[in-house]
């Protein structure tokens, strides 16, 4: 089958830096084609010379065999049949929902907006995502994250595109809204669509993709079907070394010494059954369960962001009031929730104002905030962290999600906490990320924090942590040491409440 794109020996280079280097892709009609890589492989300067935003240096461009001029414009490739859905969506805000599906060809009749006919037309765009329902006339602010990236994708589906290039689509959506994209890209392949779907949650490679092409340091190092690789062997590609190194050497630890966190009947809202946990200093604790088994409720029970049921909380022996975060801080214990964009960063703040905003009472003086005592108490923890950041003076939004990350370990670090409770701590973080997070945390245990993690990915925690405990309907049905366990073993402890088979 001709490929309805084919790109041959594309090379890209800004100034002595080669972003893409003899790069060769082609996509075809119904077929979903991944483009995996760490951040800075080279996905978005691809992504930019396809779509004609950026021009290419040298290497072929074909569309239908026809070769594309190297200085082509966005114009040019939705004239050529190629759309793009973005990460960050190019829906305008105070605009309606017809608005912004027909921005630059709004029907008129005599130079004035013919509004009939823009909201039939908006919803005959509407009616290709299921959309029907959906009142043209709504300001697309008033709308969920996962409405509004149905409306981007209805966009993109009004030109008829043959190719659509999907980049990082399900970032900002539920799981649920997640798996119903991903049922929207896989009807419109069936449809004869050519796909190129960049993401980096690998599982949704595995789920929709049919080939992969890998891109590391600019170079394509792999390209072959999803069937032929699993998670292990594509991040290899990615990272350029095994799976197992990507996790920090896990030193002997002794089984001595009294909890530093200590957990007694804790139970979280609207569960029926209590919870005793005990982590020691230096040790990681992982907690694992399916869906629903209560694994964030047990850490924000914890910390206080949901007031427990019933229960204790203790810190070196000594008790944290319950359903008080601000005392949950105090006595030393900082959450990172899942949702960092949403319940943990503050976007429009710098790096450092997002590290220093939950130890502002210790940097001010007198009632009044002193830059100078902010920047001596935070910049060395940030130093620390290793970020890739031009200032700590910065938009913290302009970081990528592992940087991100990090800023957010270096607010606890700020606060001296002495327990750290990790949720899903590498979502949304690229593989390259994921290995500087998972070192960064073998140090803090090492300097002797003690660290919960809440992970859904179980090559994660077998790597990472020392114990596994796992929850089901919120309640314990299993501890197993990481070293003694394995995926199909977790899974039937999760899943069945049985620990036959867990090690």
């Amino acid at each position: 089958m001709t490929p309805v794109i084919r790109l041959s020996g594309l090379r890209k280079a800004f100034g002595g830096n080669v972003a893409l280097d003899d790069v060769s892709l082609d996509l075809r009609r119904g077929e979903v084609h991944c483009l995996a890589g760490e951040n800075g492989a080279g996905k978005s300067t691809l992504i930019r010379i396809l779509t004609g935003a950026l021009k290419r240096d040298a290497g072929d461009y074909f569309v239908d065999d026809r070769e594309m001029a190297a200085a082509l414009t966005p114009a040019a490739t939705r004239a050529a049949g190629i759309g793009a859905v973005y990460q960050e969506l190019s829906l305008l805000p105070d605009l309606s929902v017809a608005e912004n599906l027909l921005m630059g060809r709004l029907p008129n009749r005599g130079g004035v907006v013919d509004r009939r006919g823009l909201r039939d037309q908006a919803r005959a765009r509407l009616s290709k995502v299921d959309l029907e329902g959906l009142d043209p006339g709504t300001p697309v602010a008033e709308l969920p994250a996962a409405t509004r990236q149905l409306v981007e994708i209805a966009k993109v589906l009004g030109d008829d595109p043959r190719v659509i290039i999907f980049d990082e689509p399900t970032t900002a959506l539920s799981g649920d809204e997640a798996e119903s994209l991903l049922r929207r890209i896989a009807r419109l392949r069936d449809e004869g669509v050519a796909i190129l779907y960049v993401s980096h949650r690998l599982e949704e490679m595995f789920e929709i993709g049919d080939r992969v092409t890998v891109l590391r340091d600019g170079v394509v190092t792999r390209t072959a079907a999803m069937s032929e690789l699993s998670e292990d062997t594509l991040i290899a590609a990615m990272v350029g070394r095994d799976v197992e190194d990507l996790y920090p050497e896990t030193p002997a630890r002794t089984e001595n010494g009294n909890a530093l966190l200590r957990v007694r009947g804790l139970r979280p809202p609207g569960s029926p059954h209590a919870v005793d946990l005990d982590v020691r200093a230096g040790e990681i604790v992982g907690i694992a369960g399916l869906l629903g088994a209560g694994r964030s409720e047990l850490l924000r029970a914890i910390f206080g962001a949901d007031p427990p049921e019933s229960g204790t909380v203790e810190v070196a022996g000594k008790p944290v009031p319950t359903g008080r975060p601000r005392e949950a801080v105090r006595a030393g214990i900082g959450l990172l929730s899942e949702d960092r964009k949403e319940l943990g960063l503050l976007p429009e703040l710098t790096i450092r104002e997002n590290a220093s905003v939950a130890s502002l009472r210790g940097i001010a003086s007198r009632g009044l905030l002193s830059r100078r005592r902010e920047a001596q108490r935070v910049d060395s923890v940030l130093d620390g962290m290793r970020l890739r950041a031009g200032s700590y003076d910065q938009p913290v939004s302009t970081l990528s999600g592992g940087n991100q990350q990090k800023v957010l370990i270096a607010r606890w670090l700020v606060s001296r906490v002495r327990v750290l409770l990790f949720d899903e701590p590498t979502k949304g973080v690229d593989v390259g990320a994921k290995a500087e997070l998972y070192a960064l945390i073998g140090d803090l245990a090492a300097q002797g924090f003690a660290i919960v993690v809440v992970s859904s990915y179980l090559p994660e925690l077998l790597g990472l942590v020392d114990r596994i405990v796992v929850l089901k309907s919120g309640r314990v049905v299993g501890e197993v040491p990481a070293a003694e366990a394995t995926e199909e073993g977790l899974l039937t402890l999760a899943s069945t409440g049985r620990l036959n088979g867990a090690a």
